[in-house]
């Protein structure tokens, strides 16, 4: 866990974010028994979130599964659970936020003109002309005017993508705002996110918000060895349970 302010065991809220992309697996299975048993032991409160600020990938079917899995499987949670899509204001207020401390920019390229490596941009001089003409952007972070701001230097990061061209927001925004409105305390999720928890941390002492403790799990992996994945079509719980599994074998095959 990284270093955060101390707090009471009473006093511990996580959450639970899945998206929904696709049925959940026994990857979320495993990842929903370590944030709410985490929460369980210190007496503490573990939410469920629903990370659906992707329109062209989340699926209201998806939601309801979600729920549904979830409730089967024996988990209990706060109700309602707090759903991005319905925040989308907020989450362009904190891009508003950012611009008039001059810390983005407007940035009008498509990956393939992106090069290799930390990328580091600039306001395109005829962004005007290209705004005009409804041309799509994305508003990125600038690190040269973080540096500034912070009054520090040599920032290991990319200038990245703070609200995407089609969504207008990102993951980052839109986790980070949601864990200090939610109060979250402590961030319980895979090993294949903490590489993020360093930018994150960078955005959260711009805006000022709370930084949460961090843990960060093992990932349940298949037969060979590879996350599980929606993509890769992993045995979902859904088909499971309609196989006949009972919600205490799926949990047992779950937890590696």
């Amino acid at each position: 866990m990284s270093t955060g302010t101390k707090i009471s065991m009473a006093d511990v809220i996580t959450r639970f974010a899945p998206s929904p992309t696709g049925l959940l697996h026994l990857g979320h299975a495993y990842a929903a028994s370590v944030a709410f048993e985490f929460a369980k032991e210190r007496n503490g409160t573990c939410l469920l979130r629903i990370e659906d600020i992707d329109h062209t990938r989340c699926r209201p079917e998806y939601t309801r599964a979600i729920y549904e899995d979830l409730d089967w499987l024996g988990f209990n949670w706060p109700i309602p659970a707090r759903k991005q899509s319905d925040h989308r204001a907020e989450y362009a207020s904190v891009i508003e936020t950012l611009n008039k401390k001059g810390l983005i920019y407007r940035c009008f390229k498509t990956r393939k003109e992106l090069p290799d490596g930390i990328y580091r941009g600039a306001a395109d001089p005829g962004e005007m002309a290209r705004m005009s003409s409804n041309e799509r952007f994305a508003w990125r972070l600038s690190i040269d005017q973080v540096e500034i701001y912070l009054g520090e230097s040599h920032l290991p990061f990319s200038d990245e993508i703070l609200a995407r061209k089609d969504i207008g927001t990102s993951y980052h925004i839109a986790c980070c705002h949601d864990d200090a409105v939610q109060g979250i305390t402590h961030v319980v999720r895979g090993k294949d996110i903490e590489p993020l928890t360093k930018f994150q941390n960078l955005l959260q002492r711009l805006m000022g918000w709370p930084i949460p403790e961090y843990f960060h799990h093992d990932l349940r992996l298949n037969d060979d060895g590879d996350k599980l994945s929606k993509r890769n079509h992993d045995t979902s719980i859904r088909s499971l349970r309609e196989e006949g599994y009972t919600a205490q074998q799926v949990l047992d095959m779950a937890i590696p």
